[in-house]
């Protein structure tokens, strides 16, 4: 597949902590222990801006309004509250000629659900009230609010805690019915494991991703519908959208629940049409749908590197970030003196030991944040300390309206890369294999369905 386009890549990393639903997400998974889950994001706490600027030198509708899965009832308030918080992913609004092809995924997806929550009780697998709490107090703490306060911002947008809560418990439902049923019956032998290790150590010095799938299944029967809406996807993703959100939203494979993250992956480990068209993409990029066996994989590459070979974005950093704020209403031209006092005390800062007095000169603050991974950071950012030394501060970033701010780099400490532990490999391959067998279990519990639209 030649044709690549460009995403967004921190908006790929980081839109988890900007979404609710995409922040429900990681929490949501936490309750079910062994799914697969991309490393928190070092860098979360500094709020750093995606795009920093710098400164200084149609699909025809069928949802009805009552849809019976197995005599259980999915309304059209349980269709709208849910389509609305894909708009709040999308800052609020969905495009008009999109509605009807959204609402219509949308339903698949609560029927599926549905499908999965049933199928954990039919196993006597309990999601308690509790537990769907203490993932609710997550999700509204990822996002800085009590849940209160975030039943208050989604009701005021369309959806409903609700909804929220509904969701969170067809995830742990799906998590721990994989667990039981389809886990404990996947069996890797150790001369595989290390067949995987030595062909790691042996592929030294090649080329690694950063990976994230979104997958739709199709059959005989459905590959013009699968089609259209992977082309649908994708050119939403193009115009902006979040791909964790309609990873999360969409996706059929297991790491829906995790943003479509497959984390590092080798070309090797992929299915042939999916490695012949990572190989040919640069960061930032992501190819239209390609035809996989069993549907269609749009994928997203976020980063590449070199296999056990050191790169000095794997620097873990400790920072000092100073925030100052501009006059509330000022123009660029009124801000531009600031800017330039500012960006001259930042070049003489002194040294870390020297943020506090630069906030306090601009009436401004210090975070200091510590273990942050230099891969964690914007690209711009990336490019500017890959070589500053210890005590140095970046140029000033960030926008008049929202701030300006700085990182002072304290510390940097580079390990040598080694290659995974016998228990990673074990673990990756495992996951694979649930993965597989997940998509062939839910498939299954489709075909057995009784679904009635009224």
């Amino acid at each position: 597949m030649a044709v690549t386009k460009s995403f967004s890549s921190a908006r790929f990393l980081r839109s988890a902590s900007l979404v609710v639903g995409a922040a429900l997400a990681s929490a949501a998974v936490a309750q079910g222990g062994a799914a697969p889950q991309p490393a928190p994001n070092s860098a979360a706490n500094l709020k750093l801006p995606e795009n920093p600027q710098l400164f200084g030198t149609t699909m025809p509708s069928v949802v009805k309004a009552r849809v019976l899965v197995n005599n259980e009832v999915i309304t059209q308030t349980d269709v709208d509250q849910r389509l609305a918080l894909i708009a709040i992913s999308n800052g609020g609004e969905i495009p008009a000629n999109e509605i009807d092809a959204l609402r219509q995924q949308v339903l698949a997806n609560l029927i599926d659900e549905t499908l999965q929550i049933q199928a954990a009780k039919a196993e006597e697998i309990e999601i308690s009230d509790a537990d769907i709490d203490r993932t609710v107090q997550r999700v509204a703490g990822n996002v800085k609010q009590t849940p209160q306060e975030m039943a208050d911002f989604l009701k005021a947008r369309g959806s409903s805690i609700r909804s929220i809560r509904r969701q969170i418990m067809g995830e742990t439902a799906w998590r721990r019915l994989q667990s039981k049923k389809i886990e404990s019956g996947v069996n890797v032998g150790e001369e595989e494991v290390k067949s995987i290790i030595d062909k790691l150590n042996a592929s030294k010095g090649s080329t690694e991703y950063r990976v994230g799938e979104i997958f739709l299944s199709s059959t005989t029967a459905n590959e013009q519908t699968a089609q259209q809406n992977a082309a649908r996807i994708f050119q939403a993703l193009q115009q902006g959208g979040s791909f964790v959100g309609y990873a999360r939203q969409y996706s059929e494979a297991s790491t829906a629940a995790v943003g479509g993250d497959l984390g590092w992956v080798r070309p090797e480990q992929l299915p042939q049409e999916l490695a012949s068209a990572i190989v040919t993409m640069q960061p930032g990029q992501l190819t239209p749908p390609i035809k996989v066996p069993g549907g269609y994989s749009i994928i997203a590459v976020q980063d590449s590197r070199k296999i056990l070979t050191p790169d000095p974005r794997d620097a873990v950093l400790s920072l000092k970030q100073v925030s100052i704020s501009l006059p509330k209403g000022a123009t660029r031209t009124q801000a531009e003196p600031i800017l330039a006092r500012f960006s001259t005390s930042v070049e003489n800062i002194g040294g870390c030991g020297g943020a506090e007095k630069l906030a306090s000169d601009f009436g401004g603050e210090v975070v200091s944040s510590d273990q942050v991974k230099m891969r964690d950071l914007p690209p711009a950012l990336q490019q500017m300390m890959a070589n500053m030394q210890v005590g140095q501060a970046t140029r000033p970033f960030g926008s008049i309206e929202e701030g300006v701010r700085t990182l002072v780099l304290c510390g940097r400490d580079v390990s040598d890369p080694t290659a995974p532990t016998y228990e990673q490999v074990m673990n990756q391959v495992t996951e694979e294999r649930v993965n597989m067998r997940a998509r062939r279990y839910l498939r299954d519990l489709r075909r057995d369905a009784i679904i009635e639209f009224r």
